[in-house]
């Protein structure tokens, strides 16, 4: 057998953690397995899930010059024959820990269960006046499209960038299966909202209220839609305290909705899709939505993005036309997720007043330009307790960088914009106009993850009004975990969008600087976005994809190649 690099020197080389020797050599001790090949099998397992993988693809290049990697053949036959086999499993030459093998079969089996189930039966006649009513003209083909098609089947996956119509197409989906339900069975649509923080649940009511208000709805219909709540999976699924990774609701008690929707599904991991799947009734309508090309979930799963590339065309919708860009950040948006490095550059150094490229050795400068004034606007506008005009215009503009710590990173940065603002402020640290963001959830203060708010003076004291609507006040020793919020990481600002954003890109060697990041990064702007970095870091983050293996893809596809 060829030799290999042993585990200690993969820690040596910072590969593997030393957590992940831990864990492997007690597993080992309790398995009873001693054999070089398969323990390290179990340690780049464990490894692949920590960064995001639900298995361990031993072909992949392994990254680690000058340390020996091993056949991997050779390496999946010895987990095959390995006593591991409660804890390691190979299967299509990927390398799983059981219980994320578990998950990806269910949640495959599932769905296609799901796809041979035909929903009930449509009043013809009034579909087609509903789509008519809510999607009028050729501006709304897409969304009609879309709409008619998940009216159609029981199961549907909704992608599309942001501004491109998903909400709307939620919408009237909702108001066509209402009234389909109100003429045959004579009561209203069981509905959930829901989504995988607090944060993204809370904005997807909002969405849902505002586009409401555009449609062509009856006064019925919308009090009926307005009145929808959301909730996040885990509170819709049910926690349970004596076991966190399962739920009140599994399949022995199935939820009661007539239809779930869940929206931001790029965030929501393995688990927890695979957990609402095993909760719903086959007659349960079930619609996906979000943008399959951003950031993946911090945990293991990148479950919308291989279930839109392996999934049958039946059940996936793309929507491609964005409503709410200028046309330079749609280009350059479609440049970043299409690949195109060449383009995305051209782009940023046209001269665009919407889209710049700024040099790295101006970065201080430009950020000092940029955030101070915003400072002191926000300064202003807290003394004066004026929330509204403090929450407009924290809104308009935010810092979003691909780390939290170090010298480009969002705490750092934070710490910057507070320091030129101690002549005005003081050492006080709740003075008003500072920005916050909410960095736990507290459920029954609804307070979530994510949320944003601005110090304001009321009278003798200040308080926290947290952006919203209604735009709410909190007194500051009621709030959880907060961070000042002038600059956010990019994952954190997943679900929010802002006038403008600057990107502070970390350089060309930081591997957290990925394609999907940067798109994450540039299509949180509405109109205009400032990236700080070269053309080479930009070709380099868009030459670097997310690599998170997994399985769904090919066992979806070859699951619809059957039927």
């Amino acid at each position: 057998m060829t030799p290999h690099a042993t585990i200690d020197e993969f820690v040596a080389a910072e590969v593997l953690t030393t957590g992940d020797a831990l864990m492997t050599a007690r597993l080992g001790r309790i398995t009873g397995e001693s054999g070089p090949l398969p323990l390290l099998a179990l340690a780049f397992a464990l490894r692949a899930v920590r960064h995001g993988s639900t298995c361990f693809d031993p072909r992949q290049d392994p990254e680690v010059p000058g340390l020996a990697w091993p056949d991997a053949d050779a390496w999946i036959e010895a987990v095959g024959t390995s006593r591991l086999s409660r804890v390691l499993v190979a299967e299509h030459d990927l390398l799983y820990l059981d219980r994320y093998r578990e998950l990806e079969v269910a949640l495959c089996d599932d769905l296609a269960a799901r796809a041979t189930t035909t929903p009930p039966a449509l009043d013809e006649q009034r579909l087609t006046a509903d789509l008519d009513r809510l999607f009028p003209g050729d501006e709304h083909l897409d969304q009609r499209a879309a709409a008619e098609r998940a009216a159609r089947v029981g199961t549907i996956v909704l992608t599309g960038g942001p501004g491109t119509g998903k909400t709307t197409t939620v919408a009237g989906v909702l108001a066509i299966l209402q009234a389909q339900s109100l003429a045959t069975l004579g009561r209203p649509l069981r509905v959930a909202l829901t989504a995988p923080t607090g944060k993204a649940a809370a904005r997807m009511r909002e969405a849902v209220v505002a586009t409401a208000a555009r449609l062509a709805l009856t006064d019925d219909e919308r009090t009926w839609l307005t009145g929808l709540r959301s909730s996040t999976m885990h509170r819709l699924l049910g926690w349970r305290h004596d076991n966190h990774t399962r739920f009140r609701h599994d399949r022995t008690r199935r939820l009661p909705h007539d239809v779930v929707v869940v929206d931001e599904t790029s965030m929501a991991s393995l688990e927890h899709v695979a957990r609402l799947l095993e909760a719903l009734r086959p007659d349960t309508r079930l619609i996906l939505v979000g943008d399959a090309d951003q950031l993946a979930s911090v945990e293991a799963g990148a479950v919308l993005h291989d279930v839109v590339a392996g999934w049958s065309s039946d059940h996936v919708v793309r929507l491609t036309r964005s409503h709410r860009f200028g046309a330079g950040i749609g280009r350059l948006a479609a440049a970043v997720r299409d690949g195109d490095a060449d383009t995305a550059v051209d782009l940023l150094t046209a001269g665009e007043p919407s889209i710049r490229l700024v040099d790295p050795a101006r970065a201080h400068a430009e950020l000092e330009s940029t955030l101070l004034p915003l400072a002191r606007d926000l300064v202003a506008a807290g003394r004066a307790g004026d929330e509204s005009t403090a929450l407009a215009r924290l809104a308009r503009h935010r810092l979003l960088c691909a780390h939290r710590d170090g010298p480009h990173g969002a705490t750092t940065w934070n710490d910057h914009v507070t320091a030129w603002l101690r002549p005005d402020v003081g050492y006080d640290e709740w003075y008003p106009g500072r920005p916050v963001l909410v960095t736990r959830n507290d459920a029954p203060l609804a307070v979530f993850n994510g949320d944003a708010g601005v110090v304001v003076a009321r009278d003798e004291h200040v308080q926290v009004a947290l952006d919203g609507d209604p735009v709410r006040e909190l007194a500051t020793s009621r709030l959880p975990d907060v961070q000042t919020g002038y600059a956010m990481t990019i994952h954190r600002s997943q679900g929010s969008e802002f006038d403008h954003v600057t990107v502070l890109l970390p350089g060309a060697e930081s591997r957290a600087m990925t394609r999907e990041l940067l798109y994450t990064a540039i299509t949180r702007a509405v109109a205009g976005v400032t990236v700080i970095g070269t053309p080479e870091d930009i070709r380099t983050a868009i030459g670097r994809r997310v690599a998170r293996s997994s399985g769904i893809a090919e066992r979806l596809a070859a699951r619809s190649a059957v039927r």
